[in-house]
């Protein structure tokens, strides 16, 4: 363990040269967050006081998204992915091969550095931005909706470290893998619960997402958090959320391994 604690602590120090741009990156990202909110606004002003929109009164619409924002910032994957590709387009994964270091574990480990740092950096912003929403923010009634989304936490921070890993390995096959990875945000942005809360889609298409990882990627932790899911979708949906970490962690493995028998490094 000592030396990926050494690997966390170079990913900290390499991560704080960055800070600055983590900074204005969290402040900048508010901006459309804040025309998301006002957006609703106007679309309850329309209804009668109280109203709901699939379940959703205003006020909490605006937790939702806070919430949302709470949560991508604590478990997306900023970088990484890039950086990976860099890695195999320029040869330096050679290093790895020679080592005795686990490549994934490596770069498990380097994420929750980046994690934490752009945590650090982003907390001034976002914690401002609820601050002024407060009246509206929506905290958990009972303790115990504080561990559960703890444990979704976790889960999802694997669940979008492994697919963004995943992606980034098919560098070994694909020269340029920039349209794939936009396209899976794409899907991620509308399916995990990003841009509207999934309760508004129609409920067949609801229910057949709930059984794919995208939803656990956003859409859940932040459904926890708000005290929207009852006890038997809690552990329904934290035992789906685990199987498809499990899923991803053996599917990044069986590429990696597939990846690195294709994989050539000449000259150096």
């Amino acid at each position: 363990m000592s030396k990926y604690l050494q690997v966390f602590n170079v990913g900290i120090q390499n991560t704080l040269a960055y800070r600055l741009n983590f900074f204005f990156r969290a402040a900048f990202n508010l901006i459309p967050l804040a025309a998301t909110i006002f957006l609703w606004r106007t679309i309850y002003a329309g209804k009668a006081e109280g109203s709901s929109i699939a379940g959703y009164e205003l006020a909490q619409m605006i937790s939702y998204y806070l919430t949302v924002s709470i949560v991508d910032t604590l478990t997306a994957v900023n970088e990484d992915d890039w950086q990976i590709v860099a890695e195999i387009r320029d040869g330096q994964i050679s290093q790895f091969l020679l080592k005795p270091m686990n490549y994934l574990s490596y770069r498990l480990v380097l994420f929750g550095a980046g994690r934490f740092v752009y945590l650090l950096t982003a907390v001034i912003p976002l914690g401002g931005f609820i601050f002024l929403y407060r009246d509206s923010f929506q905290l958990p009634t009972e303790a115990i909706t504080y561990l559960w989304f703890a444990v979704s936490l976790v889960l999802t921070a694997l669940l979008q470290f492994f697919v963004s890993y995943t992606m980034a390995l098919l560098a070994f096959w694909i020269l340029e893998i920039d349209t794939l990875i936009f396209m899976l945000f794409a899907i991620e942005y509308v399916a995990g619960g990003h841009l509207f809360p999934l309760d508004l889609l129609p409920t067949g298409l609801t229910a057949l997402l709930i059984y794919t990882p995208f939803p656990y990627l956003l859409y859940f932790p932040a459904s926890i958090f708000l005290g929207r899911t009852t006890a038997t979708l809690l552990t329904t949906g934290l035992l789906i959320q685990a199987f498809w970490v499990l899923i991803a962690f053996l599917i990044a493995q069986w590429v990696w391994k597939q990846g690195i028998k294709k994989y050539e490094a000449v000259g150096g």
